[in-house]
């Protein structure tokens, strides 16, 4: 080995040199069968893998970035140091610092990083030592700092909360906090227009599974002492609210139907998940009147403004989305809400009249709905939708 590196220095031209490396890797990939920490190889394919990287420069086509970064991101996997779990983190830090300019290689060291930190929590089952939780802090200190340097915006908001996601496993509330906060602020930087596979497209469909997968987070993240209720959420809804909608989409309004669903599961004297050793707020809380009302308000405020917006849906041209809109928050309501409540009641009945008045409704859906409203009303405790049956209408029976 002493004398193959001063030989592959050799060769003079750097397009020949770079392929030449390439050749080395794909048969290391190929032929490896197993993890390896030889330092003698891995400094020989550090050195290989930054000879490609260094050759990367402005001119540089995207597919030809993408398959050096696939044979850097297989030399790293090939990377292990057992239970030396601070050697694997150094060699992570230095690997950074050499394939600085290949997105898809720093996407993979974050990810590795973060199995890292969840290795670490198996090993410890869980209790962490001052030592083990002082190294996931570091590993969560490490991907704080590197997401920034990404360019792809989605790549970034995934990667906050994935990593989010990680440090609140391993019971790392502070970084779990900051990484959800970065998160939130970055929701009010998305472009309009995404490229996609060289295709420039709308980004507020990715923007929308974003969103609802990070709510489904939310709902355990447990409160602030000194921030107030759901200051996460509420943090989060004031960025939407500021966020420039496209007009021909319903993409804001449909966020805040989901907001609702979180709503409603945020106040059930139990959640229907946890993270071990995190007390979520029904524990904080303990369902508490206080916590209780500060939910309804925010609810109230947000069945308010989708009502205002079905309003804006009035004309012909959009007579479809309100009646799609009217429906979907009509069967939110059916699942979530307390139709004991007189006006969620009525409320649940002037929806499912809209969703039908303009004969845009699947009438063969709407039969089926009515068909489990009256099942539900036979269940114990579930009579008052008996009355909800007979008052919905029908357009007809098919």
């Amino acid at each position: 080995m002493d004398k193959f590196l001063p030989f592959l220095d050799m060769v003079q031209k750097e397009s020949v040199r770079v392929e030449v490396c390439r050749s080395i890797m794909e048969v290391f990939i190929r032929q490896q069968q197993e993890v390896t920490r030889d330092p003698v190889i891995l400094n020989a394919l550090m050195h290989i893998c930054k000879t490609m990287h260094d050759s990367v420069n402005a001119l540089t086509l995207e597919d030809e970035k993408r398959s050096l970064a696939v044979l850097i991101n297989g030399f790293i996997r090939m990377v292990s140091f057992g239970r030396d779990f601070e050697q694997q983190l150094s060699f992570y830090v230095a690997a950074r610092a050499t394939f600085c300019n290949l997105e898809p290689v720093l996407v993979q060291l974050i990810h590795r990083v973060n199995r890292l930190a969840m290795e670490t929590k198996k090993v410890v089952r869980g209790n962490h030592s001052r030592k083990t939780a002082a190294f996931v802090r570091a590993c969560a200190a490490y991907c704080f700092i590197t997401i920034p340097s990404l360019t792809n915006i989605f790549a970034r908001l995934n990667l906050y909360l994935h990593s989010g996601q990680i440090a609140l496993a391993n019971q790392c509330l502070s970084q779990a906090d900051a990484f959800f906060k970065a998160a939130i602020s970055l929701v009010a930087e998305v472009p309009k227009m995404i490229n996609i596979d060289g295709k420039m497209k709308s980004s507020e469909g990715y923007l929308l599974e974003f969103l609802s997968n990070f709510f489904s987070t939310l709902l355990i993240v447990p409160d602030h002492p000194e921030q107030g209720v759901l200051y996460l959420v509420r943090g989060l809804l004031n960025i939407i609210q500021d966020y420039i909608w496209e007009d021909h989409t319903d993409t804001k309004v449909r966020i805040y139907i989901n907001v609702l669903h979180l709503l409603a599961a945020a106040s059930q004297e139990t959640y229907l998940y946890h993270v071990d050793k995190v007390d979520s707020n029904d524990n904080l809380y303990g369902s508490d009147p206080k916590f209780l009302s500060e939910i309804n308000k925010l609810a109230e405020t947000l069945i308010g403004q989708i009502l205002d917006h079905l309003k804006t849906l009035a004309k012909e041209e959009t007579l479809k989305r309100q009646s799609a809109l009217s429906l979907s928050l009509f069967n939110s309501i059916l699942i979530h809400g307390d139709l004991q409540n007189n006006k969620l009641h009525q409320l649940t009945i002037n929806l499912c009249n809209l969703a039908q008045k303009h004969g845009f409704a699947d009438t063969k859906s709407m039969v089926r709905t009515l068909e489990h409203i009256k099942w539900q009303s036979r269940q114990p405790n579930m009579r008052h939708l008996a009355d909800l049956a007979l008052r919905l209408p029908l357009q007809s029976r098919t």
